[in-house]
């Protein structure tokens, strides 16, 4: 029983948050991780329910304090397995999200240059018209931050109604590189392991990322075992130092793209050595290599031998030259992956992922674990990790990328178009067979005038903002501006450097203002209930997906009718009779996310992502898939993939089993890829490489994060990291602000010298998060030939001094 003391505190913490946040304060009151869900009391107005985070890919649980229709406390979840109730200090925040002084709450219209207010069912009209009209020009550009139902509504809609793949989401910006690497490796993606690994690993790598800022709470996994007297090695494979390299124990600095030749040199030490896992190997693996004409993710077969002339040439020496890490770092890493007695887990993130060779260095360092044998064993994983918070569950699960459909099943193979159709029962042939244009592609089409090609004219965006993500803004969203023919709408909760462009703006509810599920990192998908209302008109984007597709069946769409001439996304009572979800004010007379979850359960069993119904997730904190039900009726989730003590889809017996084995053997593929150089290099014009990134205080654009005061006000402002040594022979000091120009663009920022980043020199670091200065002016749009990602992280820049004049913080 809670004494009276911590009761007052609760009480008094949530009353004055709702008072602070009436006068536009957007602090919440922070209730540590010591006081957890089993001490956190309903009554005298306040209720507390559960929800995971809407931040990152991370998962992690709060408990929501709810009181006279407001969210006014965030605690975390001492219940969930994830964070254990520890939160970053986004996550302590979090409910303030929602209470910004300048959200959207009513359709807005571009009429004569100007916004205008309008209704509703004028603005569900006016999408409608348009995709009628021209439904093959239409596309939907969507999100990691959709939830689970969301995505799946859009996907529906799309490619099973309106016969159309023009659909992408944002991580196609983040994630698409992790996905084609665990699909090349595996045959199925996502990871094998969880994050059970952090707690159980000898050694722990990171690949290019920074989880100290990135992730905050899965990194406190780690060092919060050195507090506790154990012994975990941390290598840092960095091209800067961060705030995790001050936690490891090495530092190897690389050049741009050097972690492949690192990740090379590795593997031909191991062969060379004759110490990698030969059983391992034997039992379970092939090798692959690029094919020469058309690379696919299937690659070509290759010996082991043919494996090992291949590989002969990343001795450690052309791999220092390569990658600038000594020769010496090499031969340790390789030692370390040698020793099958201690346990190593590999941790990446965006510095793999946006990447030219996005999907080979994925694919490689999936090759250094199987090759030699640290995989499959608690604290023996090579692990990605996301950026949002239902990137797996959303995209990748569900399949919202323009080549695939849900269950990891894909546009191009004509079974799985069958499939779909039949579970969504639709006409045969429903699913257009063309996959639909990538992110990339999909901008450039809408940016360009239709008679020089561009022929996407109408675009959807909910739940994200291109307008501050996209590489090269210029040329793949700014040039939108001043073409007549296209029209831009865009569902989104404040405005933003994407609704500055919008013909038409959607006021949309977020987080606990709907129904929601998420999918994160370590494939545990999460539900929550609606707990507040969202302010004046805004309504959630499942349901403006499914008024737009019903509005589009009244006008005869023969898309949106099934095989039986009913609404594709048709709910009946009990009695058989539909209930008007595209109604706003019917639409919560039934769970809508509980329905189409439950159909999107059929799509999961196919590659064995097999879900647990909804009920079930009602009472958890996440499941991790696959989830089988148990002989007495209960559900179990998996924590690790391929292995015989865990996996029920392993044949029993069998110590591992890679089911979706691209070569049909049971086999994981171990791949060779050749080293090929960035798409762009410094040069005497632009003589210094640009990286770009997040901070610890916002996330992605700051939309959210900005408009929390304590986190605006402990980073206001993007910056420029830069060497003293180069600030000091450009004459360049502390705050002084530079401009940043690539051939692409410009980017007006402070400089940071010595700063939480501490760049080499040569190169420069800039954060994304802000809006006022959009340093993706100036990246290179060049992406992945497998997986469409665009490399953020490397392109040529050079820093022109503008001002003496220090920017006022």
């Amino acid at each position: 029983m809670m004494d009276t003391k911590r009761r007052n505190f609760l009480k008094s913490a949530a009353m004055a948050a709702a008072g602070s946040m009436v006068a536009g304060n957007m602090s919440l009151p922070v209730v540590q991780a010591d006081q957890g869900v089993s001490d956190l009391p309903d009554g005298d107005g306040l209720s507390w329910n559960k929800a995971p985070c809407r931040f990152c890919g991370t998962g992690c649980h709060v408990q929501v304090g709810v009181e006279d229709g407001r969210v006014v406390a965030i605690a975390g979840d001492k219940a969930a397995d994830v964070n254990k109730g520890l939160l970053c200090v986004k996550g302590y925040h979090v409910g303030g999200i929602l209470y910004g002084k300048d959200r959207l709450t009513q359709p807005l219209l571009r009429k004569d240059g100007r916004l205008t207010e309008i209704e509703w069912d004028e603005a569900i009209e006016i999408i409608a018209k348009r995709i009628f009209d021209s439904p093959e020009t239409f596309a939907f550009y969507g999100s990691g931050q959709w939830t689970i139902p969301e995505g799946y509504a859009a996907q529906k809609f799309m490619k099973g109604g309106l016969s159309n793949n023009h659909i992408d989401p944002n991580a196609r910006l983040c994630m698409a590189s992790a996905v084609t690497g665990f699909l090349a490796t595996y045959g199925v993606d996502e990871p094998a392991g969880c994050y059970q690994d952090l707690d159980e690993c000898d050694v722990l790598i990171l690949w290019g990322n920074n989880p100290a800022e990135m992730h905050p709470v899965l990194f406190s996994r780690v060092t919060d075992r050195r507090s506790r007297g154990e012994t975990v090695r941390i290598i840092d494979i960095g091209t800067r130092r961060t705030r995790t390299t001050d936690a490891a124990n090495d530092y190897l600095e690389m050049k741009p793209h050097g972690d492949v030749a690192i990740s090379l040199g590795i593997m031909h030490l191991l062969i060379e050595n004759d110490n990698y896992d030969k059983s391992f190997v034997e039992k379970h693996c092939n090798f692959r290599g690029d094919e020469a004409d058309t690379p696919t993710l299937s690659g070509e077969p290759i010996s082991e031998d043919e494996f090992r002339k291949r590989i002969a040439k990343y001795t450690p020496e052309r791999v220092e030259e390569l990658s600038g890490v000594p020769a010496d770092e090499i031969r340790m890493l390789a030692d370390l992956f040698a020793d099958r007695d201690i346990r190593i887990t590999s941790l990446w993130c965006m510095g793999m992922n946006q990447h030219t060779m996005g999907t080979a260095i994925n694919s490689l360092v999936h090759g250094v674990h199987l090759l030699s044998g640290h995989f499959g064993r608690p604290g023996d994983a090579p692990t990605s990790l996301t950026g949002q918070p239902s990137a797996c569950g959303t995209v990748r699960e569900v399949g919202t990328l323009s080549h695939a459909l849900p269950g990891g099943r894909v546009i191009a193979n004509p079974e799985h178009r069958e499939q779909c159709e039949g579970f969504w029962n639709v006409r045969d042939g429903s699913i257009n067979e063309v996959p639909g244009y990538h992110t990339v592609e999909m901008f450039e089409r809408f940016t360009k005038p239709t008679a020089e090609g561009g022929d996407i004219t109408t675009m959807l965006v909910q739940v994200t903002n291109p307008g501050q993500t996209l590489p090269n803004l210029n040329a793949l969203f700014n040039d939108k501006k001043g073409l007549e023919d296209k029209f831009l709408i865009v569902s989104d909760v404040y405005p933003t450097a994407t609704t500055a462009l919008a013909d038409l703006i959607l006021p949309a509810a977020m987080w606990v203002e709907k129904n929601g599920m998420f999918g994160n990192s370590e494939r545990r998908t999460q539900q929550w209930f609606k707990m507040v209302d969202p302010p004046g008109e805004a309504r959630d984007d499942c349901w403006m997906t499914i008024a737009i597709a019903r509005k589009l069946f009244e006008m005869g769409h023969e898309g949106m009718k099934d095989k039986d001439g009913d609404f594709i996304f048709a709910v009946k009572d009990d009695d058989g009779q539909e209930i008007p979800i595209w109604e706003f004010d019917r639409y919560y007379d039934t769970n809508v996310d509980k329905h189409l979850f439950e159909e999107y359960r059929l799509f999961t069993r196919m590659k064995h992502k097999n879900l647990a119904p909804y009920e079930e997730y009602v009472k958890a904190r996440g499941l991790r898939w696959p989830v089988v039900e148990q002989e007495d009726g209960s559900w179990r989730e998996t924590r690790f993939r391929f292995s015989g003590f865990d996996d029920p889809f392993v044949e029993e017996g069998q110590e591992f089993d890679f089911y979706h084995s691209t070569s049909n053997d049971g086999r994981a593929q171990i791949w060779f890829h050749e080293y090929q150089p960035p798409p762009e290099v410094p040069d005497d014009e632009y003589p210094m490489w640009l990286c770009t990134g997040r901070v610890l205080e916002h996330w992605h654009t700051g939309t959210m994060t900005r408009r929390l005061a304590p986190l605006n006000r402990a980073m206001p402002t993007a910056y420029v990291e830069m060497h003293l040594e180069d600030a000091k022979a450009a004459n360049i000091r502390q705050g002084e602000v530079v401009t940043i120009e690539s051939r692409r663009g410009v980017c007006d920022l402070p400089v940071w010298i010595d700063g939480r980043g501490r760049p080499p020199r040569g190169t420069v670091f800039v954060p994304f998060f802000d809006e006022s200065k959009l340093i993706n002016n100036v990246t290179l749009e060049a992406y992945d030939p497998f997986s469409k990602q665009p490399d953020y992280k490397k392109c040529a820049v050079r820093v022109v001094k503008k001002s003496a004049a220090k920017v006022s913080s």
